[in-house]
């Protein structure tokens, strides 16, 4: 029996070669402007750099603004130099400021974040790296922005060296932005402050935070601006001096000049930037085994907002457990050199408080 026979084929014959090129329509020309992507906006942008890192320039930077990497030579007569580093960001604080439309200050809290960070080993802040992304340059916000992280650098005695300004299409909504930091420091290596020498009877002196820094603002937001409904801008809250905005988007205090009068003045034991957990799961990050920081709620002022902020429902404990409840950096010093501690301070011009001590017991911290 013969095969049986396959159907008769229905599929058009194959078009001759080059037809399909000759019949398909021509393309329009696609330039990364119309992907989104606007060079002559990020040339605007980055010709704002060089003069912005002037303002920063110190002893070591080599070169400027312009190369592929920024140099940065240590200073000289460090024996043997420990090099220090920070990363972080402003985080939801950002929303604050993009809703409000005020960009000028989250720069700062960017720099403070990262160099409070290093801060807390001992290390003088040389350098800071800055990462700005967002899904469309606008040359207005970023001069802005990156201003502020110009104005951080110059209050924390430290150089902006470098950076990177991405523009993403498709990742961000309109307007928005995000924000990264970077910050290299420079300690002697039998300098280091690690806490280590935290010992029962000593006292606990806390700085004086500018108010929430940039830590708690989810809560924050939820609590004031979706529970309570309080307006950005006008009268909201009793206590407050400015509008809403103006509070929660005051920058985050550096505190370069703060530890290095401390430092001149008194043996440090140990240094804690208050940030996300509050201040004391922030302060038994640096606490030795057998030794229990007792805290004295009370006896020093707190922020207005966080009276605001109890008010729409969060607990007390919530709030000591969130934000830094006014104290933005605790240091741990010998109870006898207290009063040259507060002298040198003053000197400085910072405020501060005595908020407790350090007892014997299992490590940790307790509100007493």
């Amino acid at each position: 029996m013969s095969p049986t026979a396959p159907p008769p084929s229905t599929a058009p014959a194959a078009a001759p070669a080059g037809a399909a090129a000759a019949t398909a329509p021509a393309l329009a020309p696609l330039t990364y402007r119309e992907a989104g992507v606007d060079r002559g906006a990020a040339a605007q942008c980055k010709a704002l750099l060089p003069g912005l890192a002037a303002l920063t320039s110190r002893r070591g930077v080599l070169g400027g603004i312009g190369g592929f990497a920024g140099l940065f030579e240590l200073p000289p007569g460090l024996r043997r130099p420990v090099l220090v580093t920070g990363s972080d960001g402003v985080g939801t604080k950002l929303r604050l400021a993009i809703d409000s439309g005020r960009h000028s200050t989250v720069g700062i809290d960017l720099v403070a974040m990262c160099v409070n960070d290093v801060l807390c080993s001992g290390a003088e802040p040389l350098f800071f790296l800055d990462y700005f992304a967002t899904g469309h340059l606008d040359p207005p916000v970023v001069q802005a922005v990156l201003a502020g992280v110009a104005e951080g650098c110059r209050r924390a005695g430290c150089a902006l060296l470098g950076g990177e300004m991405a523009e993403l299409p498709g990742f961000f909504q309109r307007g928005d932005y995000d924000l990264g930091g970077f910050a290299l420091g420079a300690v002697e290596a039998d300098a280091i402050v690690d806490g280590s020498g935290v010992r029962p009877g000593q006292v606990i002196l806390g700085l004086a935070s500018s108010g929430l820094h940039s830590n708690g603002f989810a809560l924050a937001r939820a609590a004031l601006l979706d529970r309570a409904a309080l307006p950005l801008f006008g009268p909201s809250i009793g206590g407050l001096h400015a509008d809403l905005a103006d509070e929660l988007l005051e920058p985050t205090l550096l505190y370069t000049q703060a530890v290095r009068a401390l430092r001149a003045a008194v043996s440090v034991k140990a240094l804690a930037h208050i940030t996300g957990g509050g201040l004391a799961g922030n302060l038994v990050r640096v606490l030795p085994e057998h030794c229990l920081a007792t805290l004295h709620r009370g006896s020093w002022p707190e922020p207005p907002l966080l009276g605001a902020i109890a008010d729409a429902g969060v607990s007390q404990d919530e709030v000591a457990a969130t934000f830094n409840l006014g104290i933005g950096m605790a240091v741990v010093l010998e109870s006898d050199q207290l009063a040259t501690a507060q002298h040198a301070l003053d000197l400085a011009g910072f405020s501060y408080h005595l908020v407790g001590d350090i007892q014997a017991g299992p490590r940790g911290c307790r509100w007493g």
